[in-house]
């Protein structure tokens, strides 16, 4: 196609050539004709727009002419104008009847296409039986003599019907090898056929365009060429449940290269990117919740820009909804929280997906950030917590937790590895060796095992006979005795009376507290 640097629209022309003609060498199924017959629809479409804006580039170069007091000079560029619109009605009409022979050739005569295939058809009459199908005789000459024509006013024109060897988007080569006729209808269904008909129909009013727009500039009646054509889809929404329809709109957007606007956001300037398009981005402020959690807003945007020496502007207002940030709380127990103790929770806010940067603060509670996105511990100091969660510094919400005292621990005693029985009484050669335990409430344990780490640190162990004390009362330091020198010297019939002087806590900081707790044994010996 054209030489040099190529427009963005002449891009995306030449990508729909690639995709046409990769798709031709595909066995095709219905469903990608059927996509055929969307392609050769929208591309249709557009010509009949691009056509009556040509014709509307030719008024305004009479406008100009005649303001211009009838010049000899317009009236030359007036009289070029009107004949490459002349020469490319002749052209896109000979295209048109094209279109018509093939629907003709492959039995489509009806309102809507019954046949998407028609291979066989279209070779006929296309490719024909030495060379003298209607892509030899007719199209291929037809189309490049017009190329010719429209390379006095548009210099970068290259011929519009190409060989494979001579089309340098063709890289494949079993396709290099291929003529004009060959490359563009051999094994090719009706659909691809007419898309590829509209695609040379496209490309032809593109340089008419082209042309005309040089031609207006010459006689100040310069118009805006919109050369940038894409597709753009538009949902409801780009989260969907299961079991939910999807909804979105799907239509084309087009824009010109040629000029340069300037967009605003709610008043102020919105950066314009280099493909004229202004980046709207801000932060949704929370604002008067609904029942269902929802909240209405707006933003308005404009886009400005110099035609002819006036500017012109277009204004947009956007609705949107807000709707208030869910979160999420996981933890062991999230019903209430334990006293000085270190409560892990994760809080997430699914709506917020990647954006969801969390800050937390709290009152009744000091707050240590995790380690992971969204963790956090909360170390009680009264009996109701409130936590505090926003995101990038907006505001999220709260949540109120209340708070349980820490259950005491039950201390239980053994002697030779067995716990005492207190009733039945305990051989008096068993107790050499004493433990006691401080064992964490099970719940406790289970909910916050780095906080429920209890030892028994201190107890006295007194050898009772009668009502008398028979030794002198032992102190020991740490759950473990070594009580030889009381199996040396009992007699059968006395106690051992066991009084728990201190027990402690470690919690999961590693810190060390005393817990407020009393116990006593009184152990009969046997």
């Amino acid at each position: 196609m054209a030489g040099g640097k190529e427009t963005p629209r002449q891009k995306m022309i030449g990508m729909m050539y690639l995709v046409l003609t990769a798709l031709l060498a595909l066995q095709v199924n219905s469903a990608i004709l059927l996509k055929f017959k969307f392609i050769d629809d929208s591309l249709l479409g557009v010509n009949d727009k691009t056509s009556v804006a040509a014709d509307g580039t030719i008024k305004g170069i009479q406008a100009a002419v005649l303001k211009n007091q009838n010049q000899a000079r317009d009236k030359t560029v007036l009289q070029e104008s009107e004949e490459i619109r002349s020469k490319t009605k002749e052209m896109t009409a000979y295209l048109r009847g094209l279109r018509e022979k093939l629907l003709k050739a492959t039995e489509n005569t009806g309102p809507e296409m019954t046949n998407l295939s028609g291979e066989d058809k279209v070779a006929i009459t296309m490719l024909g039986g030495k060379n003298n199908g209607l892509a030899y005789t007719e199209l291929k000459p037809k189309l490049n003599d017009y190329s010719t024509f429209i390379k006095k006013y548009v210099p970068s024109a290259s011929p519009l019907a190409l060989d494979g060897k001579e089309d340098t988007r063709v890289t494949e080569k079993s396709q290099k090898t291929k003529n004009f006729a060959e490359l563009n209808f051999e094994n090719t269904p009706v659909v691809a056929a007419l898309a590829t008909i509209s695609q040379k129909e496209t490309e032809v009013l593109k340089y008419e365009a082209e042309a005309l727009s040089a031609q207006a500039q010459k006689v100040g009646a310069k118009t805006i060429v919109f050369d940038k054509i894409g597709a753009f889809a538009s949902a409801e929404s780009n989260t969907v449940a299961a079991g939910t329809k999807y909804k979105a709109e799907l239509f084309l957007t087009a824009s010109a290269s040629s000029i340069s606007p300037r967009m605003t956001l709610n008043g102020s300037s919105l950066p314009v990117s280099a493909d004229g398009k202004g980046k709207v981005e801000f932060t949704a402020r929370p604002g008067g919740f609904d029942a269902s959690g929802n909240a209405k807003s707006s933003w308005t945007g404009t886009i400005r820009f110099n035609q002819n020496g006036r500017d012109t502007t277009f204004t947009v207002k956007v609705p949107y909804t807000i709707t208030k940030p869910v979160m999420q709380i996981q933890s062991a127990s999230v019903q209430a929280l334990y006293f000085k103790c270190g409560n892990k929770l994760n809080v997430s806010v699914p709506a917020l997906g990647a954006q969801y940067k969390p800050g937390f603060s709290a009152s009744g509670a000091s707050v240590l950030p995790g380690a992971k996105l969204g963790d956090v511990t909360l170390i009680p100091n009264s009996k109701e917590v409130t936590l505090n969660v926003s995101s990038g510094g907006n505001a999220i919400g709260s949540q109120t937790f209340q708070v349980r005292p820490i259950p005491k621990p039950t201390i239980e005693c053994f002697v030779g590895g067995r716990p005492v029985n207190e009733k039945q009484g305990t051989p008096g050669t068993a107790v050499r060796s004493m433990n006691l335990r401080a064992i964490p409430d099970a719940g406790f344990a289970t909910f916050l095992p780095d906080d429920a780490r209890y030892r028994v640190s201190r107890y006295e162990v007194t050898l009772v006979r009668g009502r008398r004390p028979a030794l002198q009362t032992k102190t020991i330091s740490g759950p473990t005795a070594d009580l030889s020198d009381v199996v040396n010297a009992y007699r059968e019939g006395d106690r051992i009376y066991v009084e728990v002087k201190e027990v402690q806590r470690q919690n999961f900081q590693g810190t060390v507290e005393t817990v407020n707790i009393s116990k006593q044994f009184n152990i009969p010996l046997l």
